[in-house]
């Protein structure tokens, strides 16, 4: 791998994320070999020279459809970053082929039923070719998954064993989402309603972890009393893929939380009394994937709001006991964009120089949790703490 042109593709370059993880290794990683790589070679030359990026950086072409294409450009990194969604409906030749030829990949990916299907279908060969899948490397499901992991660790620690229970609170947010994840969400939407099996992989806490069936979950679907919190709390979209996640990092590193594991997420609702239980309820109905019209893929929000936006994550661990142990996430970013663009560039750098581990699908958790906290706290803005 180490003597291949490129360390680092970056697939997907024009679009709303691509072009913001390309912005983010032009400005911070001036000696990375990287590349720029998309459709279209003129829309390259104008994203480049509108980031600000060399002159001379690398610019590739392969169509998503084009197997022989992707397998030449595969060939040529130690790791593909892929913003190229919904990944459903563009993901998988790109995956096959970084499979094909034992070449690293990441993605932003938060489409349980796709990823579903490619662990079936691709986990045996990805071990036996050395190429380290790792999905959901943005807002789904980092801080989630290291979250979990972070508070684990300390209750591990300090009583000595796993809590068989965490929950996740989104205690604040300022974000919004682009054309690329509103397409996802339609897409799934459409899949679910089309296809029996893709609606039970959305329901099924352990869609992603074959042949282990853990504890009934709790649900999070309507608006509840959090006494851990001290407040209401409501259900939270991205939940659905987070779980999974979490669920399949336990999972493959042989079930450090235990297998009686419980775990879910919810949003912290702002009031106390008759107005927080209002909030949540007002929280609970609202859903954007239910709009007939989003933004278009390409547009998101701007620099300024991708700046001023931020996250702040709190994980609950509760004991059999009683006892209870919080661990919080933050993040100093808009989290689907400005902080998204930079947790994906650094997990595919620490993919290639952080940590080794045989081929296969990973989770982030499960393959580099500590080497890639340590990085998302020193380059990306998050903070990880026990409070």
């Amino acid at each position: 791998m180490a003597d291949r042109e490129f360390e680092i593709i970056v697939y997907g370059a024009t679009g709303f994320t691509g072009r913001l993880v390309a912005e983010y290794l032009a400005a911070n990683y001036r000696q990375v070999k990287w590349a720029m790589a998309g459709r279209s070679l003129t829309k390259l030359q104008e994203v480049r020279d509108e980031i600000g990026a060399p002159a001379d950086t690398p610019l590739l072409t392969a169509n998503a459809d084009d197997p022989a294409a992707l397998k030449a450009m595969t060939a040529r990194a130690q790791v593909v970053i892929t913003t190229v969604g919904p990944y459903q409906l563009y993901g998988e030749p790109l995956l096959a082929a970084c499979v094909e030829t034992g070449t690293a990949y990441v993605d932003l990916c938060g489409e349980p039923n796709f990823m579903h299907d490619m662990i079936g279908k691709y986990q045996d060969a990805a071990k036996a070719s050395g190429a380290r899948i790792v999905f959901s490397c943005g807002f789904d499901s980092i801080p989630f998954d290291l979250g979990v992991w972070t508070v684990e660790q300390a209750v591990i620690a300090k009583f000595g064993k796993p809590a068989p229970r965490v929950k996740g609170r989104v205690r604040a947010m300022k974000g919004t989402f682009s054309g690329g994840t509103f397409a996802s969400g339609k897409a799934t939407a459409m899949a679910a309603a089309k296809d029996p099996a893709v609606f039970k992989a959305l329901i099924d806490p352990f869609a992603l972890t074959p042949g282990f069936e853990g504890p009934s979950q709790p649900k999070g679907v309507l608006p509840e009393y959090d006494e851990a919190v001290g407040g209401w709390v409501a259900p939270f979209m991205m939940a659905v893929i987070n779980t999974k996640n979490v669920h399949r990092t336990n999972f493959l590193a042989g079930h450090p939380y235990g297998e009686d594991f419980q775990y879910d997420e919810m949003m912290v609702a702002p009031g106390i009394g008759d107005i927080g239980k209002a909030a949540a309820e007002a929280i609970a109905k609202m859903n954007p994937m239910n709009s007939e019209k989003g933004p278009a893929p390409g547009e998101g929000p701007g620099k300024e709001e991708r700046e001023t936006g931020y996250y702040d994550i709190a994980f609950i661990a509760e004991m059999p006991s009683g006892e209870r142990l919080t661990a919080s996430v933050k993040g100093d970013r808009d989290p689907g964009y400005g902080s998204t663009s930079k947790m994906i560039a650094e997990s595919a750098l620490c993919l290639i120089r952080d940590v080794q581990g045989e081929g296969g699908i990973w989770t982030p958790g499960a393959l580099m949790a500590e080497p890639l906290r340590k990085r998302l706290e020193a380059k990306a803005g998050l903070t990880f703490a026990i409070e």
